[in-house]
């Protein structure tokens, strides 16, 4: 049976370059399997599915080897776990010249070696490029502080409106409800924003 496993490392992420790949090649819908999440690990759930199923003599597609996952003992693993223990096969088609683990297995003991070296290389250089583009965001984001951009959802002032709600509701003229509503905050925020003008208007 063929089965096809994709991969995306973020949920606004499109896998539909490789969908259209694994359709053309005759997979069915029903065994294409897409996980939008980093490959750091292999606790995906669509990765863990198409595990369960693969059988021996399936031929399971992958895009590229870093689809499977970007760390190194793990690819490795994994790879020999489908194609040694299941005896299944997995053809990488970006690189099939390399890894379509059925013409290592037409070559016995030499084709094991060749195998091993080429996946242990190529695992490699999967992590590494995964270990780059952690350095990359983490170097990107401390530029970006530096330049003074913050992350995360935007802090509201206390502006006028808030403190308009904070008179009225502090001379019992409406309720924290109303105060909250009129300022245009939730409750925790309403009177996190009322101990810090309080604070600011004490010094």
């Amino acid at each position: 049976m063929k089965l096809a496993y994709g991969r995306v490392s973020a949920k606004d992420q499109n896998p539909e370059r490789q969908l259209v790949k694994f359709r053309e090649l005759g997979v069915d819908e029903r065994y294409i399997f897409v996980d939008k999440m980093s490959g750091k690990d292999f606790e995906r759930p669509k990765y863990q599915a198409i595990r369960l199923l693969i059988r021996e003599g399936d031929l399971v597609y992958m895009d590229a080897l870093d689809r499977l996952g970007r760390d190194y003992d793990g690819i490795i693993a994994e790879w020999k776990y489908i194609t040694r223990e299941i005896n299944a096969d997995i053809v990488c088609l970006d690189n099939e010249a390399l890894l379509d683990s059925r013409k290592f297995k037409m070559m016995g003991d030499l084709g094991k070696l060749l195998e091993d070296q080429f996946l242990s290389m190529l695992a490699y250089v999967a992590e590494q490029e995964r270990k780059m583009n952690m350095q990359r965001q983490a170097e990107g984001i401390e530029v970006a502080r530096t330049a003074g951009v913050t992350f995360g959802r935007p802090k509201k002032k206390i502006d006028e409106t808030f403190i308009q709600a904070y008179k009225e509701w502090k001379a019992g003229r409406i309720t924290a409800t109303a105060a909250t509503q009129q300022s245009g905050l939730t409750k925790p925020t309403f009177y996190r924003r009322v101990k810090e003008y309080e604070a600011a208007v004490a010094n």
